[in-house]
């Protein structure tokens, strides 16, 4: 679903989708089956969901934003999860917004085209190089979207 407000408002050139945390941290740092990414290359963003499989939303932001190479890419927590411990936990890491998804498709576009536009077109990040496309690469690391790539 965020992939599709993306494309249905123009936010982002491309969006790189993981399905799991290890594939996230995989494209992240450009090992394994991205070996070869360069890390400056993006992403310019992140759009995390804690409920992953194989390694969960919080260890992938701790990873990124305790590496020095990772750290200033913006992290956006978008989850189900309400819990207190969760929302602490993301900011305490370093997560730069935590947004719970709406359950209602139309609110979920449209919190996604808010997200997309203001992190992407709006913020500014010093972790980009000058020779950076705006929308180069974003992230969307979410287990419930398995049918988009």
């Amino acid at each position: 679903m965020a992939l599709h407000a993306f494309r249905t408002h123009n936010l982002a050139n491309h969006v790189q989708v993981a399905r799991d945390g290890a594939e996230a941290l995989e494209f992240i740092f450009g090992t394994d089956r991205f070996e070869g990414r360069r890390l400056e290359q993006g992403p310019r963003v992140i759009l995390l969901d804690l409920k992953l499989p194989l390694i969960d939303g919080i260890e992938v932001l701790r990873r990124v934003k305790s590496d020095p190479r990772t750290r200033n890419i913006p992290v956006v927590i978008m989850t189900s999860s309400q819990e207190e411990r969760d929302l602490a936990s993301s900011y305490a890491l370093g997560g730069n917004s935590y947004i719970v998804k709406p359950v209602d498709f139309d609110k979920f576009t449209e919190v996604v085209r808010q997200l997309g536009y203001y992190w992407l077109l709006i913020n500014k990040c010093a972790h980009h190089s000058s020779a950076a496309e705006p929308g180069a690469v974003e992230v969307v690391v979410d287990a419930d979207s398995v049918s988009v790539r």
